[in-house]
Parts: C-alpha cells; structure tokens; sequence
C-alpha cells in the first residue's frame, strides 16, 4: 500500500485495496487489570471466594435485604458476564474493518488514560479541602450523641468520596470497554443481517448498563453495610440507624464529581471532532460522512466513544448513585418522625427496587432476538419498535415488582395501607418515565412531524433551518416541565394521604412520596442505559462500514441504525433530565435538613423576598448560562483547531482527495485530546466553585447583620434557581440537537434532494450547531444540578 501510495498507482473508489493506517499502539489495560492477570488463576479464584465470603458476613451482620442485594447484583455480574462473552464470540468481519477498530479502540483508551488522569488528581485535591473542612466543623447532636467525633466523620466522608470517584471512574471504562469491541462486530453483522447487528448493540450496551447499575447499588449495599458493623449502629450509645444515610452522601459528591468532568472532556472531544469533520468533509469537500478521507474522522469515532459511552456509564451511575442517596436519607427522616420500629425497610428500599431493575432489565434485554432475514434489508423491522417492544416488557415487569417491593418493604402496622400509596407513587413515576421517552421521541424521530418540519425549513437555506430548530427546542420544554409538575404533586398528596404521622399527628409522607416516584421512574434505568449505549455502538458500526467501503446494502442498514441510535440517546437524555429534576428536589430537602442539624434550629423555608436569598436565586441562573456557554465556546474553540488542521492536510496533501495520499488522523486525534483536556478545566471548576464562593461570601456578610443562617439561605435559593433553570435549559438543548441532527438524517433518505443538496447543506449547518448542544452542555447541565446538590449537602457546614 505504501508503495502504491508514493507511485500514486491507486485504482478507482470501489476498486482500490481496503487497507488502513495501523495506528494501534500497544494495547492499554487499567493498572488493577495487570495487576490481576499477574495472579494464578487458582489463587485469583480463591481470592474472590474470601471477599464474597466477607461481604457475605458483613450484609448478613446488617440486614437480609443487604444479602438479597448483594446475591442479585451477582446474578447481575454474572449475566453480563455471559452477555460480553455473547458479543466478543462474533466474528469482527474482513481485515479493513479490524484495523480501523483497533485505531477508534486505541485513541478512546489513550484519552480515557489521559483524561481520568487528570479527573483522578484533581478528585484527590478536592478530598483534601473536604478532609479539612470536615475536621474543623462542629458536629451535629445525632454524631455528639452517638459518639461519633470529628476526624471519623471526616474520615469517613472523604473515603466514601473517593469511592464514589472510583467507582464512577470505573463505570465510565466498562462503558467504553464494550463500545470499542462491539461497534466492529456490529459493521460485520450488518452485512448478514439488520437484526442480528441490531442485537449484538443491544446485547453490548446491556453488558455496560448492567455492570453500572449493579455497582452502583453494590456499592453503596457494601459501604451502607460497613458503617453499620464497623459504627455498631443500633447499640446503646451508637448511632440510630436513620442517621446512617447521611455517611453515604460523601460517596454521592464522588460519583458527581467524576461523572460531570467525564461528561465535560468526553462531549468537548466528541463533539469537536465531529464539527470538524462535517464542516471542511461534507460542507467544504462534499464527502460524505465517514469518509476515510477525512483526516478527522477516527477522532470522530473516537468521540462517539469517550464521549457517548465513557461519559453516560459515569452519568448514569451518578444518577442512581444520587437517587438512591437521596431516598435512604428521606426513608430514614420519616421512620425517626413517625417512630417506626423497624426503619431498615424504608431506608434499603432504593437498593432492592434497582436490585429488581436488574432482573427485569435483563429480561428485556433477552427479549430482543436476532433473526435472519432472507433479504438481510433494515425495513424489514423498524429497530425502534422492536427496542419499545423490549422497554414495554421492561416497564411490565417493573410494575409488577415495584407492587411487590412496597408490599414487602414498607408495610407498617402504624398505616397498613400506606405501602398501597407508595405503590401508586412508583407508577406516577414509572408512568413520568414512559410519558418523557415519548415525548423525546416524538420530537427528535423523523417518523413525526416536528423533525419533518424542521427539514423542510432546510429547504429555504441554513437561516430558517436554525431559526426552526430553536423554536422546536423553546416549544420542546413545555410537555416535560408538566409532567414533572404534576409529578411532584401527584406523589407528594400520595405520600402525605399515606397514613403516616409524626408525634403531632401531622401526615409526614409527603417527601419521601416524591422519593419513591423518583425510584419508580428510575427503575427501567438499565434497560433505558441499554437504549443509550445503543446508539454511540451503531454511529461507530456505521463509521467503519464507511471506511471499509462496504457495498451500498450494508451502509443502508448501519444508516437506520444510527438514526435510531440518535432518537434512543436523545429519549434516554429526556429521561435524564426528568430524573434529576426529582432526584434534585429530593437533595434539596435533604440539604434544609442537614442545615437545620447543624444549626439546631428549624430550617423549613427560603424567603425569596429577602434580597440577598434573591440574588442567590439570580446567581444560580446565571450560573446555568454561563456553565452552557464556556461547555459550547469550548466545542467551538477546539472544532476551530480542527478545521484549520484538516484544511491544512488537504491543501498540502492533494492527493489525499484521489485517495493518492493517506490523512494524518494521529494528528487530528492529538489535537481534539489536548484541547478537550485543557477545555474542560473551566467550566468544571466554576460548577464547584461557585456554590462555596457564595455560601461563604453570604455566610460573611449574615455575621455582620445578625443573620447567623443567611449563607445557607443564599445557597438554597441558588440551588433552587439553578435547579429550574438547568432543567429548561438541558431540555432545550438536547432536544434541539437531536433533532437537528435527525433532519439532517431524514434529507440523507434521499427526500428533499438528498445527499449534497442545498437543503441537505443546510441541515448540516444544523447539525453542527446542535452538536455542543445535544452531546456537551445538555448532558453536562444534568450532571450539574445533581452536584449542585450533593456539594451544597456536603459543604453544609460551610455556610453556618
């Protein structure tokens, strides 16, 4: 190849040899992994026998709802296990498509080094400030009265810090892990048969989505576990068992912390890259996407992996990781307000209700089968009905259990009906879920008529098409933003009608209501992160029919996959948002109570008419729009490097073009990694800063005045706005993009002119506004109101 490189002796598009570039370097494995495989097997296996053996004493010395958790999350291992072995089994087609996976496998794993490397440090410094904040704060009268000091609270919040950042480290790797093995498996599979590809994606991303969830619920069953034997929580003179949930919220901030900067890094990058490549290879050069002629185009593919992928594991299980949270501490308030007994059941509720995801997640999963078709074309099944076949048996069985569980679990003889009430809230949930993928869907698949409209506007030139797709976004923020009001309220009147009462006989269910809708719409989250990693798996399994020069057949099948692809990341976005507005109200009241502990006073309301909680409240807006446009100027800087480096290989390399000359993709992929490194520091900085910069400005300036709580208000207010505002704004932007970058795909059926039309130009235009949108600030605005959250809750003592 190179010699017919240099002689310029190519033969024609079609007829040239399909080789490529080896940039494979030497393979990367995470330091635990070379550690492992160093150790005889036996040893190794023995080795894990006494670590579950452990586990095993310290759930059974708690609770048997740990033991029934830990068993499922297992089972759960296990049977991701089987599905990874499933996938890695097929074939990963011809030589060309091999080697072009292995370059897409060695850049995600070379930024994923490089980036939590840094995320990794930075983790570590943050854990200092915690670690002396916490050994210089007073303690609250549960932690004087249980015995519980300074330096073990502290100790303790910093180590479930740490293992927050750690696992959701983690998380992101297996999300990548999959995704860099599959997406090749899934180019072969597309030249046999649509719906076998269809399968091996979803198979892959329920590998990821099932090892996520279930450590995210392994990992806070253990460290719950851990507390209560190595604390002897429930003994005379220790601490109440409802108390307990508060030690996990360190592990929460972690998994936050990770996941936001993951989130930020990975959209930077991906979203760079591809700008790059569609402004100079489809708007410029008129090739199409994909083309191995793009210099850009393996930093592409690599994005659709450290960005997608990488980033939505760590995502999600920061979500998980903070709704569970969030309930156990909710779950533990109410039993200590209305004297329940036995509380252990309304605090690990959370862990057996994602413990049932897992189950039915996997039936789900399994619904989907491949089947040969005899003319292997991708409409002989629309993918999206057959994966809302698998979401619909899904949310079947999640019913079912979720009945189950609120029987089981939270039955008190004090309100023997109360469990059938919480039953309810966990469908208004569940419901809020379904309502909020179909409402995505109907507003970024080109099946409906939002998108359509959209593509139409192309017609009459890129203006009108941006103009279009804004006012879609604008008008796509109303229908969430009901459902999640009537949400709130439809569970909170379920909870408080509960029959549950404190001391005062005033009804105190109202909260954790609210809680248990937020687990009932969590509860499908594997199958809805299966849904998820589906997409970024076929974007790249149609990336590398495109550079492979697959005949025209295979690429229309990658084609209706990747739009699927962009339909499903968009719904589970959709998804996303909705769950965090819950899980952040939850967090909210979570922080009132932790402030009024501290403070030994009642802290029940914030008064927005006092001016300085107002400025708060504009301050947390702001915060908002200035985070959404340092995450979407960040794209913009580094796509500017992109193109300059891209146009620069096409005018001294012109024979790159009669595919005389190869394109430096090392180069491009160098460019987009530093920049997105360097690029994510600021806006990852201001999302942590910001709420302690104001807690202690306002706590400064309440000295002054005799207004001992007027820095906790500040921050409340500030979170309460930025809440709203955060919401409304990842809504529109994540909608806006994915439905951008539809129309762009429904023109590139061939309606409207099709490919290289004016019209199509002009959807492109589209797409690449939208990209920052859908794929960098929208996903990490949701991320950022749950840290909010879980930092102003961790840095409470700050603010008094």
């Amino acid at each position: 190849m190179d010699v017919d490189v240099e002689g310029g002796n190519l033969g024609p598009y079609q007829d040239r040899p399909r080789t490529f570039p080896n940039m494979r370097g030497k393979s990367y494995n995470p330091l635990i992994f070379r550690i492992l495989m160093r150790i005889n097997v036996r040893v190794l296996f023995v080795i894990l026998l006494l670590a579950l053996g452990v586990v095993f004493y310290v759930g059974a010395s708690t609770s048997p709802i740990i033991v029934f958790v830990v068993s499922i999350c297992i089972m759960s291992f296990l049977v991701s296990m089987y599905l990874a072995k499933w996938v890695l089994a097929k074939d990963e087609g011809p030589p060309e498509m091999g080697q072009i996976s292995d370059a897409i496998r060695d850049g995600a794993e070379g930024f994923f080094r490089t980036q939590y490397g840094t995320i990794s440090k930075m983790a570590i410094l943050l854990a200092s400030v915690i670690l002396c904040i916490y050994l210089f704060r007073r303690p609250t009268p549960q932690q004087e009265a249980s015995g519980l000091g300074r330096f073990t609270s502290a100790y303790i919040t910093v180590a479930a810090f740490l293992l927050g950042a750690l696992c959701s480290g983690a998380a992101g790797y297996v999300g990548m892990w999959v995704s860099v093995r599959a997406n090749v498996r899934v180019s072969s599979a597309a030249r046999r048969s649509a719906r076998e590809a269809l399968q091996i994606a979803v198979r892959a991303g329920g590998f990821s989505a099932l090892v996520v969830v279930g450590m995210a619920v392994l990992g806070i069953a253990i460290l719950y576990a851990i507390f209560y034997v190595w604390l002897e929580v429930d003994s005379p003179g220790s601490m109440k068992v409802t108390d307990l949930p508060l030690l996990l919220v360190g592990y929460g901030f972690g998994a936050s912390f990770v996941a936001l900067f993951a989130q930020l890094g990975g959209g930077i990058y991906t979203k760079a890259a591809d700008v790059g490549a569609d402004l100079v290879g489809k708007v410029e050069q008129g090739i199409p996407e994909d083309d191995p002629r793009n210099p850009a185009v393996i930093a592409d593919l690599v994005g659709d992996n450290v960005g997608d992928c990488a980033a939505r594991g760590a995502d999600l299980f920061e979500s998980i990781a903070a709704e569970i949270i969030s309930a156990m501490i909710l779950g533990g308030t109410m039993a200590q307000r209305c004297k329940i007994e036995d509380a252990s059941g309304f605090i690990l509720f959370p862990l057996v209700v994602h413990s049932f995801d897992l189950v039915i997640s996997s039936v789900g999963i399994f619904s989907i089968r491949g089947t040969r078709d005899s003319s292997g074309k991708a409409s002989s099944e629309d993918p999206m009905k057959i994966l809302q076949r698998g979401y619909s048996v899904t949310i079947l069985l999640a019913v079912l259990t979720f009945g189950a569980s609120t029987r089981w679990l939270l039955y008190t003889e004090q309100a023997p009906s109360a469990w059938f009430n919480f039953a309810l809230c966990g469908l208004v949930g569940i419901i809020t879920a379904y309502v909020f993928v179909f409402i995505t869907q109907y507003y970024t698949d080109y099946k409906h008529e939002p998108v359509r409209t959209l593509a139409l506007a192309s017609s009459t030139g890129h203006g009108t098409n941006i103009i279009a797709g804004v006012s879609l976004g604008l008008e796509s923020t109303a229908l969430p933003v009901l459902v999640i009001s009537v949400s709130i309220i439809s569970a909170y009147w379920l909870g408080q009608t509960s029959g549950l009462i404190d001391e005062h006989g005033i009804p105190t269910g109202g909260l954790f209501g609210t809680a248990v809708a937020t687990m009932g719409m969590l509860s499908t989250a594997a199958y809805v992160l299966t849904m998820d990693m589906f997409g970024p798996i076929a974007d790249n399994a149609g990336g590398i029919v495109e550079m492979s020069q697959q005949p025209e057949s295979v690429r229309e099948i990658t084609d209706v996959l990747d739009a699927v692809g962009n339909t499903t990341k968009a719904t589970t976005k959709g998804f996303a948002i909705g769950s965090a507005a819950l899980a952040s109200f939850l967090l909210f009241s979570a922080y009132m109570d932790e402030v009024a502990a501290f403070a030994r006073e009642p802290f029940k309301q914030v008064d927005i008419a006092i001016p300085e909680v107002f400025v708060g409240g504009l301050l947390g807006s702001m915060l908002i729009f200035l985070f959404s446009a340092w995450a979407c100027s960040a794209v913009g800087r580094t796509a500017q490097e992109v193109v300059k480096e891209v146009r620069r290989q096409f005018i001294e390399r012109p024979g790159i073009m009669e595919y005389k000359e190869k394109p430096d993709y090392a180069r491009c992929v160098a460019i987009v990694a530093s920049a997105s490194l360097r690029e994510m520091i600021k806006p990852g900085a201001l999302a942590i800063i910001s709420p302690i910069a104001v807690g202690i400005v306002f706590r400064i300036f309440g000295y002054y005045n005799g207004q001992p709580l007027l820095g906790a208000k500040v921050v409340a207010s500030m979170l309460m706005f930025a809440t709203v505002s955060g919401i409304l704004m990842a809504l529109f932007l994540n909608t806006a993009g994915g439905a951008w970058d539809n129309a762009k795909k429904y023109i590139e059926t061939g309606v409207l002119g099709g490919k290289g039309s004016d019209c199509h130009k002009a959807a492109v235009t589209g797409d690449t506004v939208g990209d920052p949108f859908k794929d960098t600030a929208g996903p990490s605005l949701h991320v950022l109101i749950k840290m909010l959250a879980t930092i102003t809750l961790v840095m409470a003592p700050v603010f008094l």
